[in-house]
């Protein structure tokens, strides 16, 4: 049997960020069949809970960017992959020294939180206000950022002009050589506001998609992933077949050894469906 991963803005999802009544019917049917689906997203896992709900999903969800891997429903991480705090600390300083401003996410051990100290632009303003909307658990104003990098940082957001944010993600890359992951990408939902975020260089999509296969006895299974932009590349490229969507940027398409059509016509879910009956 084949493990099917798939991304969920621009892929699964439709325009407004939700599953379809018909993606979330079909995959609950061939779920309850037998089929080995998850997702792999920059979301967090409280994000996905609330878009997924009641979907069936029998493995772990893989959440922030592939940072986090544990079970949908649960509070608690199975993997958990956070920065070395000499590190947090150096890229917060050179994040502030550049005068912008971070959201950033810290795991203790038991809780996750997502601290924010001002809105600078109307792309941060927005980042707050959906995770206010959704009443994300995580979100903690503060009067200081530096205060709270005493946790585990894994996960810095910085949201900008796109140039500010390339010279922002050399100037890391330049400190940090290949001890972080970094991505620069459109918000899907509040154009010409990209975000950069920040990993632990063991937190991307293909090595939490190979830590879970091992995990759950499915190393030797095909496995065939779903995606549309730049945190999505490494998986295809490490995946038995990779599927993008129409709706994907250049360098997935590169990668992918099929093109289906965009997220918005329930592709992934007519995909699975062609493929498991095959």
């Amino acid at each position: 049997m084949t493990l099917y991963v798939s991304d969920l803005d621009g892929t699964l999802l439709d325009r407004d960020g939700k599953l379809s009544a018909r993606s979330r019917a079909g995959l609950t049917s061939l779920l309850q069949q037998g089929l080995l689906f998850t997702v792999a997203s920059a979301r967090h896992v409280s994000s996905i809970r609330s878009i997924l709900g009641d979907l069936p999903l029998s493995l772990p969800v893989i959440s922030g960017n592939g940072a986090y891997i544990g079970n949908m429903d649960s509070e608690r991480h199975e993997l958990v992959h956070a920065m070395e705090p000499a590190l947090a600390q150096a890229i917060f300083a050179l994040i502030r020294r550049l005068g912008m401003m971070p959201f950033f996410a810290t795991h203790n051990g038991v809780r996750d939180q997502l601290f924010y100290q001002v809105a600078q632009n109307q792309g941060q303003q927005g980042f707050v206000d959906e995770r206010l909307r959704n009443a994300d658990p995580r979100l903690r104003h503060t009067a200081r950022l530096q205060d709270h990098l005493h946790d585990p940082v894994v996960t810095f957001v910085i949201i900008d002009r796109e140039p500010a944010l390339l010279a922002l993600q050399a100037e890391i890359v330049a400190l940090c050589g290949d001890a972080v992951e970094t991505h620069v990408a459109d918000d899907l939902y509040l154009p010409g506001w990209p975000w950069l975020t920040v990993h632990d260089k063991r937190a991307s999509k293909d090595q939490a998609i190979q830590t879970l296969a091992q995990r759950y006895g499915l190393a030797e299974r095909e496995i065939v992933v779903f995606g549309d932009h730049v945190n999505d590349v490494s998986m295809l490229r490490a995946a038995h077949r990779g599927i993008a969507m129409e709706n994907a940027i250049a360098a997935v398409k590169q990668e992918a050894h099929t093109v289906i059509g965009p997220h918005y016509e329930d592709s992934v879910l007519s995909f699975i469906e062609s493929d498991w009956r095959r």
